[in-house]
């Protein structure tokens, strides 16, 4: 039955055929390989977080000696850190090359600050009491 004269459908009686793709065309999926999964390594942690640790120690301006002997020990320690992860399974390079940055910067910086070569940033200033007192006098009225 048709709505208002149209024509019946016609049903399409062509013959069809599976489609198949040619044998070249064919892709073949393997399985990833399986192995163990990878590791972050020690080094390379803690090479970050000294690297961390010891330009924070050398921003102090007080704290700027010890930010120098820790940025030594994050570069022996970045060392290390590449060494381990350049075996296979072993991630963290970017960590222990960051930490590296880190270390060295706090090196160069401490240099600077404990031979008066920063006029903001000696070893006689103490920017972290100074930040310290500059918070609590924007914050005194609001909390």
């Amino acid at each position: 039955m048709t709505r208002r004269g149209e024509p019946a459908p016609v049903a399409d009686e062509t013959p069809t055929k599976p489609i198949t793709t040619p044998e070249k065309e064919r892709v073949e999926t393997r399985p990833a390989p399986r192995g163990p999964r990878p590791r972050a390594s020690i080094f390379a942690t803690l090479t970050l977080i000294a690297g961390v640790m010891a330009a924070l120690a050398v921003l102090t301006g007080v704290l700027a000696g010890y930010g120098i002997a820790l940025g030594a020990v994050t570069v022996l320690l970045s060392i290390a850190g590449i060494a381990a992860t350049s075996k296979r399974h072993v991630a963290g390079k970017s960590d222990a090359m960051l930490g590296l940055v880190l270390g060295l910067a706090a090196i160069v910086v401490g240099v600077l600050v404990v031979t008066d070569q920063l006029t903001w940033l000696t070893t006689a200033s103490d920017k972290v009491g100074e930040l310290r007192n500059w918070l609590d006098a924007q914050t005194v009225d609001r909390f």
